[in-house]
């Protein structure tokens, strides 16, 4: 019963101080899923990536087509085929589909692990930017929207980092 008054007691002066110090605290929110939407820079990231794989992408689906060029030839000829070449041609069918799904494997991988690096390039840019939109705007806390239940739009920030990181990009573009 005493730890119960205890804690009661405590609430209430907790809410109590609160308002006062609520009045010279500035706080902020930033939707970091919007950010990363919206940034330039990971539509870069996305084009870069894109032409760095392209090639590779191009050889894949070049085999692909050769591996279903094969089984059709297989099922269109395979009934006048000796049962040897038969036999060749379904284990060749079967090399280059163990051989492409290893490639396909190695370029997702390839891939996921440019992106994710890149993208950790991102985020911490864009820490960078939210650190020097607080310091500018003079905020004591800058929280992520997905640890807040509930955010006016006063409090938004998220169209402000996103303004910032534009037009960092056009001035890098020049």
């Amino acid at each position: 019963m005493k730890s119960i008054r205890t804690l009661v007691g405590l609430v209430s002066l907790g809410l109590a101080v609160s308002p006062a110090l609520a009045a010279d605290l500035k706080v902020g929110v930033v939707d970091g899923t919007t950010v990363l939407e919206q940034a330039p820079q990971v539509e870069e990231l996305r084009a870069r990536l894109e032409k760095e794989f392209a090639s590779r992408d191009r050889n894949l689906t070049n085999k692909q087509k050769e591996i279903r060029r094969l089984e059709e030839k297989l099922e269109r000829d395979g009934v006048i085929m000796g049962e040897r070449e038969r036999t060749d041609l379904e284990r060749k069918v079967r090399a280059k589909k163990r051989e492409i799904r290893r490639q396909l494997d190695e370029y997702r991988e390839d891939l996921n692990l440019r992106r994710n690096e890149g993208l950790q390039e991102i985020q911490r840019h864009v820490l960078e930017v939210i650190a020097a939109l607080a310091k500018r705007q003079k905020f004591d806390l800058i929280m992520r929207s997905e640890a807040v239940i509930f955010a006016g739009k006063r409090v938004n920030v998220t169209d402000d980092v996103i303004k910032m990181l534009k037009k960092e990009f056009k001035s890098k573009k020049r």
